[in-house]
């Protein structure tokens, strides 16, 4: 074996981040450590009984378990669609206009497959989901990423991007409502983008898993969400729409996604994707349509109240690490600046994990402009967050955000492998 090599592109990628971290989190727990993790976005909470409901009662069926269609059933692609209309005010033609996905995660790849060639330029965010750039790196484009500041709100700074040589850049992600700063989306940031893309002929992807997220106004008695790209005029013929039940349905392990776009895209797209998977179980198709007809009463509860109670006691912490942080951000997430006696978010994550058995994402996994914050995930009990803000805040050890001695008390292990 020792004349057997990996492809090149592997040298373009790292194990993901998260890979390699819980395996740390794996071993300290293995060791009799009682972990509270705030690191992965991942709800603690399950779908609809409708939802389960209806997976049960498929899934008992004796013709129900063979392939099932490229495309998607097509119960589930008019779900999709019924579920863009009511919540976003989109209209999409569900037989070509919507793709039900394994997870939107894999809708990364096939995009990227579909409109890269080798040398391609990619508008990539940073701070930013790390998949953006390795899955560009993978198919060998070439990652142009653009800044996004907390002084401008985490939205691009579209004169900073006006001023780079686009030429030969044909794809740009976008992340609204943004993971990991938290900034909502507006109409007018998508407006924004949908006109940038047609002037210099650059796809815009919106991946928008978060829409849901906390994303009422504090105090409403009605549950809402935050627009769709697609609902600007026009969007359709330059943008497509990445959107996932993980968040927003409490579906993350069942990975059920979708894609939204014009016609001619999508036939370039499945070009791929029929290559790599064989369809969906058709149970969980069928799950999905129920999940997709959770009334606003479910999403309020559980997309809105419970996240805003979690959120409460996730700024408590935020305050006792010395981190400031922007109210007004929403998803499942809390990003913050750490305080300035700390070189980076890693020294941070990584003292907070050894000295109080929480696990809080570093910053910089995202992009160097993440390199000064944090960030915390809801998807724990309020039992669980509140036990994490007691042990940050003392248990006899001093603060955890107390500036460090001349010898550190944790190395920092942000380069671990």
């Amino acid at each position: 074996m020792n004349n057997i090599k990996p492809a090149n592109r592997l040298n373009s990628v790292q194990e993901y981040w998260f890979s390699t971290k819980l395996k740390e989190i794996a071993e300290l727990k293995a060791q009799g450590k009682d972990i509270v993790e705030l690191g992965v976005g991942g709800p603690d909470m399950p779908p609809s009984d409708e939802t389960i409901a209806a997976l049960c009662q498929e899934a008992q069926k004796s013709n129900t378990h063979g392939y099932q269609s490229y495309v998607g059933i097509p119960e589930l692609r008019r779900a999709f669609a019924d579920w863009y209309r009511k919540w976003f005010g989109v209209e999409l033609n569900p037989n070509t206009e919507v793709q039900p996905l394994i997870g939107s995660k894999e809708g990364i790849m096939h995009i990227s497959l579909a409109f890269l060639n080798a040398g391609d330029g990619v508008l990539v965010p940073n701070p930013g989901y790390p998949t953006y750039s390795s899955v560009s790196n993978l198919v060998q484009a070439r990652v142009i990423p653009y800044e996004l500041s907390e002084a401008k709100g985490w939205y691009p700074d579209f004169e900073a991007l006006e001023r780079l040589d686009l030429s030969g850049v044909k794809l740009m992600w976008v992340n609204y409502p943004n993971m990991p700063t938290g900034a909502p989306a507006t109409r007018v940031l998508f407006e924004k983008l949908v006109a940038f893309g047609k002037k210099h002929n650059i796809v815009i992807v919106n991946d928008n898993p978060y829409s849901f997220v906390l994303a009422a106004s504090v105090g409403s008695q009605h549950f809402v969400t935050l627009p769709s790209i697609l609902a600007i005029d026009g969007a359709k013929d330059i943008c497509i729409e990445l959107n996932s039940m993980s968040k927003s349905h409490n579906m993350a392990g069942w990975r059920m996604g979708v894609l939204a776009t014009n016609a001619q895209f999508m036939k370039w797209i499945l070009q791929v994707k029929t290559n790599m998977d064989s369809g969906i179980f058709r149970p969980m198709q069928v799950a999905a349509v129920a999940a997709l007809n959770n009334s606003a009463e479910w999403h309020k509860e559980f997309n809105y109240d419970l996240y805003a109670r979690r959120r409460v006691i996730a700024e408590k912490i935020m305050q006792a690490l010395g981190c400031t942080f922007d109210p007004a951000q929403v998803g499942l997430f809390l990003w913050g600046r750490i305080p300035e006696h700390f070189s980076d978010s890693g020294k941070l994550a990584d003292k907070v994990l050894y000295e109080s058995n929480v696990f809080i994402t570093p910053g910089f996994i995202f992009g160097s402009a993440g390199k000064r914050f944090v960030r915390i995930s809801l998807c724990a009990t309020e039992e669980r967050l509140q036990e994490a803000l007691e042990r940050i805040a003392g248990h006899g050890r001093g603060a955890i955000n107390r500036a460090p001695t001349t010898q550190p008390i944790i190395k920092s292990n942000q380069n671990k492998k």
